[in-house]
């Protein structure tokens, strides 16, 4: 169920060969990204549960989610970036539907992050799916 954008992501981590270019491209995937507008970084925004400053736009139209984000962390920015390839371009009813842990053990992340960027990812993926819910 997962999105194009997504499946390119898992193709990416694939071809490459060890965890340690998997987290660079991880990182270049959030440098790609365009930064949120600070205006946007607001207590209604930001996630608690993170480890570090992470804040969540989420932008629903006709129907369809797609959400904006950032952090002060590299890594998490990354983390950002593959969510948003998991989930924007949905359904606004189908988010709920995507079993992000699996889909994301597909890329083998929680052998390779902390414990405290595991809690900040689990709590990025329940501001997601809490948002859509709230419009569905």
């Amino acid at each position: 169920m997962a999105q194009a954008q997504f499946e390119d992501i898992v193709a990416d981590f694939e071809f490459l060969e060890d965890w340690e270019e998997r987290y660079r491209h991880v990182i270049e995937l959030g440098r790609a990204m365009d930064p949120l507008d600070d205006a946007l970084k607001v207590p209604a925004t930001k996630v608690d549960g993170c480890a570090s400053q992470v804040w969540l736009h989420p932008q629903i139209a006709d129907g369809i989610f797609r959400f904006e984000g950032d952090s002060d962390a590299l890594i998490v920015r990354g983390l950002i970036a593959v969510l948003r390839a998991l989930y924007s371009g949905l359904p606004v009813d189908q988010v709920g539907a995507v079993d992000a842990p699996a889909e994301l053990a597909r890329l083998g992340l929680q052998d390779h992050l902390s414990a405290q960027r595991s809690n900040g990812l689990r709590a990025m993926i329940t501001r997601v799916r809490e948002t859509a819910a709230a419009v569905a």
